[in-house]
């Protein structure tokens, strides 16, 4: 999207800064603005939207979304939800006070002119559209909040990297010191927010955080967060909780989201490096899951296999799954030729022979032909007695060519980083709240689990956006002296 106007100055003054412009950001500069707020927002790229911009789901209970369809997805019913899945290893306040916003946020959403559109289940115990998927995702939702925050006054900053959070004796906020290209700059306000999306993108962090990293893991969106927010809040004694938590999502095929529709299909035949069988397929349906289980793997690595049969009821029945662009039904009838179109990189081998796969993979040829055996086996039974896989998805695979696609570990992105309160009070050592100093989305921790909630699919992009929005109005707050809930 094409930035709106530049500031060019060595000093400003504002009452709250803002440092991220993705979707928690845009929210709270938004939401703050709205109120009379006067925000300043540096965003250390050309562009707004940051990791928002690859979002479409977005979770909400009691939305007016759900009320026109008719679907009853309470907020009670979700807070429950949401503590069990993660075993009450989260804050549960924080957690109540999201979902307590997050159909406002529908509300808020939808009467700025974002649509929003039902989308069916990926399994079928799945909570019934808790989530909607948001017409042209979030970076039209980026485009319509940048466009209201220029004409409420918001003043943008572009290519300014956010170095220091300034505080005084007393450890109150006092504003950033940022760079751009040519010049330091100083702004001074009296509370700052920091939404700069997580770590995913630095290496450095990723290592030192995630003690499995490897950098054969493809990210499910753009690496451009490479940890600022953090590293700052934890300049002026932030506390950390959830250092170390990625968004795992099972199986990526890197290089073409087409195939990446296939490689996630239940039908089909998952091996690890070894050339062993490690998980029911129909997993994919609840790819947190499946991620946890790849993460088990040596080198985190899976060959997708499957045949000729298998292939045309890809091409003429449609996939069972689905991925982003290809839900559901949707016949894969370009499949060979995007197949044929990523041969060259070295990620698929196609043969009538085991052996020549085998070879490929780097297994054994009696390995491979003992896994495909038993699994061949089980699908004539109509029974997998190992990992119990639904029996309609047990399809043999005898015919001639073979297909087998490497894979590797995927997620989202990371998760957790900086203590918060409910009221996106970014907390110290001590558990107390650094005064005016406030953090949101993908950068703070304890409102998720180590695994994410499939059954809240979308809250990731509503955290977001909601916590963005809390944010702004409690900053707004504590600068007009009106205190604070958790105060």
């Amino acid at each position: 999207m094409n930035p709106v106007k530049t500031l060019k100055a060595e000093s400003l003054k504002s009452q709250i800064i803002i440092i991220g412009g993705g979707g928690a950001g845009l929210s709270a500069a938004a939401t703050a603005a709205e109120k009379g707020g006067r925000v300043v927002v540096l965003e250390k790229r050309r562009v707004l939207g940051g990791n928002t911009i690859t979002a479409y789901v977005m979770f909400g209970a009691e939305t007016p979304f759900q009320k026109r369809m008719k679907v009853d997805v309470q907020r009670d019913f979700a807070f429950k939800l949401a503590m069990g899945y993660a075993h009450w290893k989260t804050d549960p306040r924080i957690v109540r006070t999201f979902i307590d916003k997050s159909g406002d946020t529908i509300r808020w959403l939808e009467e700025k002119g974002i649509e929003f559109e039902t989308m069916p289940n990926y399994y079928p115990d799945q909570v019934p559209r808790a989530f909607q998927i948001m017409k042209g995702g979030g970076g039209v939702m980026a485009k319509i909040l940048a466009k209201e925050c220029k004409d409420l006054g918001v003043q943008f900053l572009y290519q300014a990297t956010a170095k220091r959070i300034l505080t005084n004796r007393k450890r109150e906020v006092t504003g950033v010191l940022a760079v751009t290209k040519d010049r330091d700059v100083k702004i001074h306000a009296k509370s700052v927010i920091i939404a700069t999306g997580g770590y995913a993108g630095s290496k450095t962090l990723m290592k030192k955080y995630y003690p499995a990293y490897s950098e054969d893991l493809v990210q499910f969106g753009m690496p451009i967060n490479v940890g600022d927010g953090l590293r700052m809040a934890m300049g002026v004694g932030a506390a950390t909780e959830g250092l170390g938590m990625i968004q795992l999502i099972g199986p990526r095929f890197a290089t073409s989201s087409y195939i990446a529709a296939i490689v996630v299909e239940p039908n089909t035949i998952w091996l690890n490096k070894k050339g062993e069988r490690f998980v029911d397929e129909s997993l994919s349906f609840k790819w947190p899951e499946a991620g946890n289980a790849l993460a088990r793997q040596p080198d985190k690595i899976c060959y997708i296999l499957f045949d000729e049969k298998i292939k045309q009821i890809f091409v003429n029945e449609g996939v069972s799954r689905g991925w982003i662009k290809y839900p559901t039904g949707t016949k894969m009838t370009d499949l060979d030729k995007e197949i044929r179109g990523q041969l060259s990189k070295g990620e698929i081998k196609i043969s009538d022979s085991w052996e020549e796969i085998a070879a490929w993979m780097g297994v054994a040829p009696q390995v491979l032909k003992a896994a495909m055996d038993e699994y061949n086996r089980f699908c004539d039974q109509r029974n997998d007695p190992v990992f119990a896989k639904d029996p309609k998805y047990l399809i043999p695979v005898r015919t001639p060519p073979f297909y087998a696609f490497k894979c590797h570990q995927g997620f989202h992105g990371t998760i957790g980083g900086i203590k918060i309160n409910q009221d996106m009070e970014v907390l110290d050592r001590h558990g107390e709240p650094i005064p005016g100093l406030y953090a949101a989305g993908s950068d703070t921790g304890g409102w998720e689990g180590d695994t994410y909630c499939l059954d809240l699919s979308g809250s990731t992009f509503a955290f977001a956006v909601s916590s963005g929005r809390i944010a702004g109005e409690n900053a707004l707050d504590y600068v007009l002296g009106k205190g604070c809930k958790s105060g």
